[in-house]
């Protein structure tokens, strides 16, 4: 029987990584969590290391990758995808040099679909962090001439039209509802992160992504909106949860919605294969006046 799901494993601000599936090939989307915290988290749902194939990061926060993990992926024969500029970065880390001597480092590039193997391709788009750059992806699978795609963009002080773009019609939504923008501002935060979190290089509020949800529900039939990297301080569950729920009830979407977190996996979201849908109309993004700078 074949599987075809996605799995948050880990989302927030100590350690990100989601597990996609596509009939026996595995990409891991982020690795910031140590190998053993990873095995563990993949045991939670029926899962080992022999289903990763492929390892891709989006950007170089230390949230979003591990160097123990890195030395796991080289003993393991993992290939590694990132950015040219990501590569760059990593290579003053030691755990990164035998990954690249192994030649186990392979490029992305926004804009240049590549293949991963098992039917699955990768798609970029740079969005707006302060993390230069930061990439929200698109994975597609394809086989048979049916298929399903997947976005991801959990970093992002807000949504630019090339991510619109980029997720036309996926399936499912993996987006950041980071913060209340109320609560951050009333926290006891430094003034300085307060303003990083609400800017446009920081993180997206609940405003803001439930804003964007609408505009993509209306470019697709989305299955499942994913909400991540959810703020431990400045956010709840419950106000995450009831600002996506509205989005969805207003775009008239009966998507399912599940809230990712910081400690223990998400529940499963199921892809499911389909032939080609219609061509669907482009919509432009129309970014709210929103207070401050957002992120976490």
């Amino acid at each position: 029987m074949t599987t075809h799901r996605m799995t948050v494993l880990a989302s927030g601000s100590a350690g990100n990584a989601t597990l996609i599936e596509a009939d026996g090939f595995g990409l891991l989307v982020d690795c910031g969590l140590p190998p053993q915290e990873l095995t563990a988290r993949m045991g939670a749902v029926g899962l080992g290391w022999p289903s990763v194939n492929a390892v891709v990061i989006t950007h170089t926060h230390s949230d979003h990758w591990n160097r123990y993990t890195l030395e796991h992926l080289r003993r393991l024969n993992i290939p590694f995808f990132a950015h040219p500029r990501h590569h760059t970065t990593l290579a003053t880390h030691a755990a990164y040099g035998p990954l690249a001597r192994a030649g186990l480092t392979r490029d992305y590039r926004p804009g240049e679909p590549i293949s991963l193997g098992g039917g699955l391709s990768l798609n970029a788009v740079q969005v707006p962090h302060d993390s230069d750059p930061t990439f929200a992806v698109r994975v597609d699978y394809s086989c048979d001439g049916d298929g399903w795609a997947v976005g991801i963009a959990s970093d992002l002080g807000r949504v630019p039209d090339g991510l619109y773009e980029l997720f036309a019609g996926v399936d499912v939504l993996g987006l950041e509802f980071n913060h209340c923008v109320q609560m951050q501002r009333a926290s006891r935060r430094p003034r300085f992160l307060v303003e990083r979190v609400l800017g446009d290089f920081g993180h997206l509020s609940n405003r803001q992504a439930a804003d964007a949800v609408r505009l993509f529900t209306g470019m697709g039939d989305l299955t499942a909106l994913v909400q991540l990297h959810l703020s431990r301080d400045c956010n709840t569950a419950e106000l995450a949860m009831a600002a996506g729920q509205e989005a969805l009830n207003a775009a008239g979407s009966s998507a399912t919605l599940v809230t990712a977190t910081q400690w223990h996996p998400a529940a499963s979201v199921p892809l499911v294969p389909h032939p080609p849908r219609a061509a669907l109309r482009r919509r432009r993004s129309v970014q709210p006046s929103l207070p401050g700078f957002e992120a976490d």
